[in-house]
């Protein structure tokens, strides 16, 4: 069976969409994110509330970056690697405890999900150029 590959385009609309709705909803609603991540801590620490936010609006732009740029900076957005800085402080976060390990290995996850697809996005522009 022969496997199709997604286009570029439709991987980068996915991370970004990823990106957007995840992010939207720390920058307008941090209190509910973590509360997700940290049940017992009522109310929710406000420099807990401060980071979704901070890194809510710069994931925002980082999607929407996906959205609109096109060709060589486009991969340049993807190279950055600001997403796998991402996975590795929520890896970090579970594997020393700060993080109860169900939340810790959700938030990893879609982490590294975002990772992969930037990685593959890349690949595939890449593939085009030569």
């Amino acid at each position: 069976m022969a496997t199709r590959k997604t286009p570029p385009r439709a991987v980068s609309v996915y991370v970004a969409g990823i990106r957007l709705f995840s992010r939207a909803t720390g920058l307008l609603a941090p209190d509910l994110l973590i509360r997700r991540l940290d049940p017992h801590r009522e109310p929710p620490s406000p420099a807990a509330v401060y980071a979704f936010r901070l890194f809510g609006i710069r994931t925002i732009l980082l999607g929407l970056d996906l959205l609109t740029n096109r060709g060589e900076r486009l991969r340049e957005d993807l190279r950055d690697g600001v997403h796998g800085i991402d996975t590795a402080t929520a890896a970090t976060l579970g594997l020393s405890g700060r993080l109860p390990p169900r939340s810790a290995a959700l938030t990893t996850l879609i982490s590294a999900n975002t990772v992969l697809a930037d990685t593959s996005l890349a690949n595939s522009a890449k593939g085009k150029r030569k």
